[in-house]
């Protein structure tokens, strides 16, 4: 969330980027809220202070006059927990709308409403021209019989499957590959629970506004986490880190689960768009430094280009508008893989700078050399996630007798098999 004191100095600012990313969130109700908070607690604290009067001179006060000052102290007290009562109820609104209000953008932001007013910013490789005719990944998954498709979603409902054979050893092939790169890279490995409680969705900004596309375990406060980054942004909540461990660089490994609410109906066929998922995310906590921030987003960013690069996928970078960046984030990337049976790019990475925007969140602090205590800020980028990256992997690297050749990288991951 921002700084109350930064939407103080600056409505206008905050008030554009609710325009720009088409916030709904009234910017003027959150300062009348403010100053009424900020009334109601110097008139409680008054209240108070006329209270502790009353009660120094009950020690000299006569039996009639402490009769008088007891009337008058409970006078007081009432009013003092009416103050109190409606002290709360306008802390929980403020609050509730602190949560909605997004994070200013980066100027050099692209503006626009949704993903047509996304900037290709790096288009990298050439698309392969194939001799043959050629399959899509589902094609090429059914005939080496590499995944259960419909008995998994007859089983497990829509969008759900089961790797079989070889897929379920490229997998952890991919898996361990992105491991070995970030720990080359200096990122530690974590492997986060499957779910989370529900302070740990507000700390990321998944919650409130995107509560819909989350997995609820009803009867407990546990939700199905779509990303470790659920996990790792809380694992120093209410934490004051010293400026020696920064910063602190992991790499998240979990299972990932998604409703995928809002994704209208695309991308039904295959695995671009599944209910769960396996996924190495890179995350990163730093000091609140904007161009430290600017640093490790662009470091962020050349890991996951020099991952694909190593599998041998083209793909372009893309920088999101922000209609399509999401209220949390200041600066935000995509990198998409060619998928060769769509004809175009589709997104395999989303790389993130939120700088203090979670951290205000979960009250995760550093102490900077002038001793004072500060907000740090946080960033986050894909890794691999599987199954979608099989999409523009096997399609890519397909063979005319339907075999799938390996990438080098990953063949030491494989025991040398240089074709599936």
């Amino acid at each position: 969330m921002l700084d109350l004191k930064f939407i103080r100095a600056h409505p206008d600012l905050v008030k554009h980027a609710a325009v720009t990313k088409a916030a709904p969130v009234d910017v003027d109700r959150i300062l009348e809220l403010d100053g009424r908070v900020r009334a109601s607690i110097a008139a409680t604290e008054t209240l108070r202070q006329e209270r502790k009067s009353l009660s120094r001179g009950f020690s000299t006060a006569d039996a009639a006059q402490k009769a008088e000052l007891s009337a008058q102290s409970q006078a007081l007290g009432d009013r003092i927990e009416a103050h109190e009562t409606e002290l709360e109820s306008l802390k929980t609104e403020l609050r509730d709308l602190l949560l909605l209000t997004p994070n200013i953008p980066d100027p050099t932001a692209p503006v626009g409403p949704d993903a047509s007013f996304n900037v290709v910013t790096e288009i990298s490789g050439t698309p392969p021209a194939f001799d043959f005719e050629t399959r899509d990944h589902v094609d090429l998954v059914q005939m080496n019989g590499w995944a259960e498709l419909a008995k998994a979603s007859a089983i497990s409902g829509s969008r759900t499957y089961a790797l079989r054979g070889m897929l379920v050893r490229l997998e952890l092939a991919l898996m361990n590959f992105a491991l070995d790169r970030l720990a080359a890279e200096g990122f530690t490995a974590v492997s986060a629970p499957p779910f989370a409680r529900e302070d740990a969705f507000i700390g990321t900004g998944h919650f409130p506004a995107g509560r819909e596309d989350v997995y609820e375990l009803r009867g407990e406060d546990l939700f199905l986490i779509g990303t470790s980054e659920v996990f790792l942004n809380s694992l120093h909540a209410d934490e004051i880190l010293a400026e020696k461990d920064l910063p602190i660089l992991y790499a998240g490994y979990s299972g990932c689960y998604r409703r995928e609410a809002g994704s209208g109906g695309r991308d039904v066929r295959g695995l671009l768009r599944v209910h769960h998922f396996t996924k190495v995310e890179q995350f990163v906590i730093c000091r609140d430094d904007p161009e430290e921030s600017r640093r490790w987003h662009e470091r962020l960013l050349a890991i996951a280009r020099g991952i694909l690069e190593a599998l041998e996928l083209p793909y372009r970078v893309v920088e999101c508008c922000t209609g399509d960046m999401g209220l949390g984030k200041v600066r935000m990337h995509d990198i998409e893989a060619w998928v060769p049976s769509l004809g175009t790019y589709r997104e395999t990475h989303s790389c993130s700078t939120l700088h203090d925007w979670q951290a205000r969140r979960t009250n995760t602090r550093w102490r900077a050399p002038d001793k004072s205590i500060r907000p740090v800020h946080t960033l986050n980028n894909t890794a691999i996630a599987t199954p979608r990256i099989f999409a523009p992997l096997l399609e890519v690297h397909q063979r005319k007798d339907g075999g799938v050749n390996v990438p080098e990288a990953l063949r030491p991951y494989l025991g040398g098999i240089e074709v599936l």
